[in-house]
């Protein structure tokens, strides 16, 4: 029986989201420019809507995959789809952020403010509290550009490490529950898998917006209300 060694998952994981964070940054100014290109008349919201449509078709589909190979009693082909349904769908979560921040404005911050922003995201609520206590504030309605950049470097660090095991946990589950899929029909199984992948694409969706706040409502306006 193929099972999911917590080291292995912790250790793609992680190094999916630090080669994201750097690679997918380019893709993600090169995706808004582009879709901006083609859309000139969009609104900023119209095109993080063309974004969100994306990201979701796509890690559902890569869903299918995972939840199809769950289904065959075989570990040598259920580890192998999980651990790949996992580093498609960080991939794609981490440049659906970047690009977010690219509409919202948030842009130009170095790797540490990136990692900050996606394992935010990545988190979800649950590392919200923690977050905002381990930079001694009460409450940050949303996180701007000129926010995020005020934050000293010694504390995004500090935060960075709170948030990476609770981001590893999170993951780690979801795959968890992907391989179980095995004990059930082959069509059952990929229906599963999308389940699974969309319901938490829908996460990061929500907790996008949550973080970054209503999308600007021009292109003129979106760094001067990034920037406050």
């Amino acid at each position: 029986m193929g099972k999911l060694d917590p080291a292995v998952i912790k250790q793609a994981a992680v190094g999916t989201v630090d080669a994201a964070l750097t690679w997918q940054q380019p893709k993600a100014q090169q995706m808004v420019a582009r879709l901006r290109l083609v859309h000139p008349d969009k609104t900023p919201a119209e095109i993080m809507a063309l974004i969100t449509k994306d990201y979701l078709a796509t890690v559902a589909a890569g869903g299918v995959g995972a939840g199809a190979a769950a289904a065959v009693p075989n570990g040598a082909v259920q580890v192998p789809a999980a651990l790949a349904d996992l580093t498609l769908f960080l991939k794609r979560s981490v440049l659906y952020v970047l690009a977010a921040a690219e509409v919202y404005g948030v842009h130009s911050l170095d790797l540490e403010r990136r990692r900050f922003l996606v394992m935010m995201v990545l988190a979800g609520d649950s590392a919200n509290k923690k977050v905002v206590a381990a930079l001694g504030k009460k409450a940050v309605p949303h996180w701007g550009k000129g926010i995020i950049k005020a934050i000293p470097m010694a504390k995004i660090n500090a935060v960075n490490k709170v948030l990476g095991p609770r981001f590893i946990a999170k993951y780690g589950t979801k795959q968890g529950v992907l391989v179980l899929g095995k004990q059930v029909p082959l069509a059952l199984g990929a229906v599963i898998g999308v389940a699974g992948n969309t319901g938490f694409g829908y996460g990061i969706v929500r907790s996008t917006k949550k973080m970054l706040g209503p999308v600007p409502d021009t292109w003129d306006e979106r760094e001067e209300a990034r920037e406050s």
